[in-house]
């Protein structure tokens, strides 16, 4: 099979499977923080950058099909490799359902008949599903192709709206907020987790490595330039949102970004942040049923995942491990279609993060058990390498325990 994806296309990857929902929903479900999310958000970044940095690493030593999966089956054995692919599986599937539903909640602000009605906005959500399913079907030239286009197209509104934001609107508007009273360091690792959200994706260009055209070079170089480019446009966006728009109406808000193009440029640039949001969401879940496949297929050939998932078509794309998780994800999202749009979305959103959390500390942990294998061979130890995937993994832990403290 024909390699197809460069290094644009894989850091398109990356930052495109960051750059979605997340941002586009993350300034309300925040809100009650204020400033203080901006601490979260800056403890994320960081561990985020020592997981690009982990994933940089292990696809440069040797690149496989799977990812995260890959290297905890390669440090570990079959059966935390299993507990990891399952984990993983779950969190994509469920992930394109809350990334599905965010669209959805941005579609609203073009078909105002869609408010306050769950069924409707369930199943045009459903519609985004099936259309980005059968665009994965075609294969992954075509996927990524789809995705770069998006990626570049959604960067510009959100720095477009974040750099307006930050000239026009007040600090004032951002004071610090405690809202349950809780100490700090829990209130944060509480947050780490909502907005670790928007940074699942660090892992997106080890995914389909046998895809990509020399991985041992364009993975690392994607994992880390992706991850920096969200950060930065993450930061800008958020403060000039935040800074435009006061926290009770943020709070309330299903669309945040499009109400505060519409305090800058009224309706016209309401519809242009809009229809940015859309790109950015279609992407992200482009990249979500991509990699739903290709986490199958690597797990089907070693037996994790039945090995009827196996099965690939002529394009060499992987058809029933696609369509079955498709399926799940708008399973899933029906259950949701009662809930209130951000609270079904946050439900999705913790279901999704706290599976792939895990899969996070597997690749953290497999790093540093195999730079001791290496070492074991005679090959010298990094110290920094193996200090970044010391802090990868307990960044994991730290977030893995905000969600425990969310449901208490």
């Amino acid at each position: 099979m024909t390699k197809s994806i460069g290094v644009w296309r894989s850091w398109a990857l990356v930052a495109g499977m960051m750059i979605g929902s997340g941002i586009y929903t993350l300034p309300s479900v925040l809100a009650p923080y204020g400033s203080f999310s901006f601490i979260a958000w800056l403890i994320t970044g960081f561990g985020a950058l020592c997981l690009a940095l982990c994933y940089s690493y292990l696809s440069a030593r040797k690149p496989g099909l799977g990812g995260p999966y890959y290297y905890v089956y390669e440090a570990f054995g079959k059966y935390p490799a299993a507990i990891v692919g399952w984990g993983y599986w779950i969190s994509l599937w469920s992930a394109a359902a809350a990334i599905a539903l965010s669209f959805a909640g941005y579609m609203q602000a073009l078909i105002p008949a869609l408010n306050n009605t769950p069924l409707p906005t369930a199943l045009l959500a459903v519609v985004g599903i099936v259309f980005f399913t059968l665009i994965n079907l075609r294969g992954s030239r075509e996927a990524g192709a789809v995705q770069l286009l998006m990626t570049i197209i959604k960067i510009l509104p959100l720095l477009l709206i974040g750099g307006l934001g930050t000239i026009y609107g007040t600090v004032t508007n951002i004071p610090a907020i405690n809202p349950d009273g809780a100490p700090l360091a829990s209130m944060i690792s509480a947050m780490c987790l909502l907005i670790m959200w928007a940074f699942i994706g660090v892992e997106s260009a080890t995914v389909p490595a046998e895809d990509i055209i020399e991985p041992e070079k364009n993975i690392p170089r994607a994992s880390i330039l992706g991850t920096l480019t969200a950060l930065i446009v993450y930061l800008v966006a958020m403060f000039g949102v935040m800074s435009l728009l006061p926290l009770a109406d943020l709070q309330q808000s299903n669309s945040p970004f499009s109400d505060a193009a519409r305090l800058l440029m009224g309706d016209y640039g309401a519809l242009i942040i809009t229809l940015g949001a859309l790109f950015a969401i279609g992407g992200a879940l482009n990249v979500t049923i991509m990699m739903c496949g290709s986490i199958m297929l690597a797990g089907a050939r070693d037996h994790i995942f039945p090995v009827f998932f196996s099965r690939q078509n002529r394009r060499g794309t992987p058809l029933r491990a696609l369509l079955i998780s498709s399926i799940l994800a708008i399973i899933l999202l029906l259950f949701n279609a009662s809930s209130a749009l951000l609270k079904g979305f946050e439900t999705m959103l913790i279901i999704s993060t706290f599976a792939v959390l895990i899969a996070y500390l597997g690749t953290g942990l497999a790093s540093i058990k195999l730079q001791f294998n290496d070492y074991q061979q005679g090959v010298s130890i990094n110290y920094v390498k193996l200090v970044i995937a010391l802090l990868a993994s307990l960044f994991s832990l730290l977030a893995i325990i905000g969600a425990w403290v969310l449901y208490q």
